[in-house]
């Protein structure tokens, strides 16, 4: 970028609640950033923590508010309308983020079509759960190999997380910023597809990233995943049927019941009929997709030597991922 060059003010938000923990790396981190001080806001927003949390972003030169509404967007939205960059970045309270995150998002939105921009988000600790969150088959965050500029979110594709994305100003106020209904996940990602909607492009770059701080046991990491089939629940309520997410939703709530219905029909043939083939197809149907995990696995060792000692452990921590995934899309359906 010239130095000639005007560059657009950037706030950055981090909605917090009860990160006493966390929140100290992220903001020594945040005033690093490599960007002019005077075309930057840091803006933390507490969600009535009940640790120490405020009191330690007291410490810090940063401006710190209480969270107005309910959930994660409720702070996210508070952050917004008590911020005045051109450019909104979000980052959470369990990451820490590299000098130059500023400017490598600034550069994606040089191009004026662009509403939203996000990159990777990667294990900061290299533990064992750390390292599965990343390699899975579906990490636990985002991780993007190349960079791509999309117009809107496809059944298959993904968009920028909650932990390191970006929106332009005028993308957020002409679709009215987050929506504090969707809880749990997939928060950030309807926002990105009303921004799409609106007409803007989002770009997914590899370049830009932060580290995050993953679930370091596997009691949290499950929670993880119950909760975002809970977001895929609420999501399945209020959007539209024909909605890329709407979508993905109901085709993984699908599969996981036709799998729950396939299962359930064969244990009870096995049983009353006492015949063994019901059996054998019973456990085919069961070890199916941690056999096709693993082939996954055993296709990516020769590039990665991890997965060697992961290739029993990852196919479970699958399964079990799924199986909580759907567990949790089924409670929120049937909450009333």
């Amino acid at each position: 970028m010239s130095t000639n060059e005007v560059r657009p003010t950037v706030s950055i938000v981090v909605p917090v609640r009860n990160g006493a923990a966390t929140i100290g790396e992220l903001l020594e981190s945040l005033l690093k950033i490599d960007y002019d001080s005077s075309r930057l806001e840091i803006v933390v927003v507490d969600g009535n923590s009940t640790d120490r949390t405020r009191e330690i972003v007291a410490k810090y030169p940063v401006k710190l508010l209480i969270q107005e509404g309910e959930g994660l967007n409720g702070g996210r939205n508070t952050g917004i309308r008590n911020s005045r960059g051109e450019i909104v970045a979000f980052t959470d309270a369990d990451c820490v983020v590299p000098k130059d995150w500023i400017n490598k998002i600034i550069e994606d939105f040089k191009d004026a079509q662009v509403g939203c921009a996000g990159g990777s988000s990667k294990g900061l600790y290299d533990n064992f759960l750390s390292q599965y969150a990343d390699n899975s088959v579906f990490p636990t965050q985002r991780i993007f190999k190349k960079r791509q500029k999309l117009d809107m979110i496809k059944l298959f594709s993904n968009s920028p997380v909650g932990s390191n994305m970006a929106f332009r100003r005028d993308a957020l106020k002409k679709v009215g910023g987050f929506d504090e209904g969707i809880r749990y996940g997939f928060d950030e990602d309807e926002l990105v597809e009303r921004v799409c909607e609106a007409g803007y492009k989002m770009v997914l770059d590899p370049e830009v990233f932060v580290w995050h701080k993953h679930r370091s046991t596997l009691k949290a990491l499950l929670k993880q995943n119950i909760n975002f089939g809970r977001g895929g629940g609420i999501l399945l309520k209020k959007k539209k049927a024909g909605d890329p997410l709407s979508k993905w939703c109901r085709l993984s709530l699908i599969i996981f019941l036709a799998w729950l219905v396939i299962i359930g029909s064969l244990t009870f043939l096995t049983f009353t009929t006492k015949l063994n083939i019901f059996l054998i197809v019973l456990l085919g149907i069961i070890l199916m997709p941690l056999l096709a995990s693993a082939v996954f696995y055993m296709h990516r060792m020769p590039r990665n030597k991890r997965y060697e000692r992961a290739i029993l452990i990852y196919p479970l921590l699958d399964f079990l991922r799924a199986f909580t995934f759907g567990i949790g899309e089924i409670y929120e359906l049937l909450k009333p």
